[in-house]
């Protein structure tokens, strides 16, 4: 059973903000949520099919072999709440595990939500499906019905290491809110590995990648009457071993002018704008970030190569401390 929200087709107003500041910026940079239009997030899906992109396959692995022991510690009957619920291609193996009594999907990506949430409810008619079209960086108020029925939250793909670790942790406390205390979280996180895997994963030999991350300057031209010159930019993929962290820039092959919603910019040869951040966390900073975002770790599942994290966490009571 699908209940879907009317689509929007205006510009989301904070899409302008952001991408206006982040373009005056020194250094540039555009928040990664903005990488998600339509055409984003189905190039997102792609990339995730890539030989060189572990993440999806690991984890999806790793929902497949323990999310009977996930059903064993959260029960049965717990409203599944996704954050970025994208394709929810991993989804099924959670819902057929813990048989929950609604699921509500939230992306920022509207029509690609309700698209994907219409095909999941065709695999399960019997499930009250509620997507909500929203950044799910602030609290959510959960759909009506909804809102007094234990909850158990879903954030897979390691999305938390698009964060710095201060948005991180504002993130979760949110979540915490929207899904209310007592409420349990089921969170993907990507390890840190060698650069020889990070580097392919994210700058892959077809250009998938490298698609997604120009894509935002279409999306530029399209919503805020922009004239970036997509072919004087090229994608970058760099790891940042100081902040633990695959970053993904836009950099300019040339010296440029263009306009943005009547303003206009320049910018230099070589010069970037910083679109993505992908977090990787060794085992106990990944357990400190939860804590410090009011989500106690009850239980963890790595696959046998260390590369990724299913972290099961509780929203336990604030307790006094010594």
């Amino acid at each position: 059973m699908l209940v879907a929200p009317p689509a929007h087709i205006d510009p989301d107003p904070a899409f302008r903000i952001d991408v206006l500041a982040g373009l005056a910026a020194r250094p540039r940079a555009i928040p990664a949520r903005w990488l998600y239009d339509r055409k984003g997030s189905a190039l997102f899906e792609a990339i995730t099919d890539l030989p060189e992109y572990y993440p999806t396959r690991v984890e999806t692995a790793l929902l497949a072999a323990h999310c009977d022991a996930v059903a064993a510690l959260v029960g049965r009957g717990r409203a599944v709440v996704e954050f970025g619920s994208g394709s929810s291609a991993k989804t099924p193996h959670l819902l057929a595990a813990v048989d929950p009594s609604a699921y509500v999907p939230i992306d920022i990506s509207g029509d690609f939500l309700r698209a994907s949430a219409a095909a999941l409810a065709a695999d399960f008619p019997k499930l009250p499906i509620q997507p909500i079209e929203a950044d799910f960086m602030h609290p959510i108020d959960p759909p009506e019905g909804i809102a007094r029925l234990p909850k158990l939250g879903f954030f897979p793909g390691s999305t938390i290491g698009n964060m710095v670790p201060r948005t991180a942790v504002n993130l979760l406390r949110a979540m915490v809110e929207t899904l209310g205390e007592g409420a349990m979280l089921l969170i993907g996180i990507d390890r840190i590995k060698s650069t020889d895997v990070l580097i392919p994963a994210y700058d892959d030999a077809a250009g998938v990648t490298a698609r997604f991350n120009l894509n935002l300057l279409t999306r530029i031209n399209r919503e805020l009457g922009g004239d970036m010159p997509i072919d004087a930019f090229r994608h970058r993929a760099i790891w940042n071993d100081a902040d633990a962290r695959i970053e993904m820039h836009l950099a300019a092959t040339r010296d440029i002018a263009f306009t943005v919603d009547g303003e206009g910019f320049a910018m230099t040869a070589g010069e970037t704008i910083h679109t993505e951040n992908s977090h990787k966390y060794g085992p106990r900073d990944a357990r400190l970030l939860l804590r410090a975002g009011a989500w106690t770790p009850i239980a963890e599942w790595t696959d046998a190569e260390d590369r990724f994290a299913l972290i099961l966490a509780e929203a336990r009571p604030a307790g006094t401390a010594p």
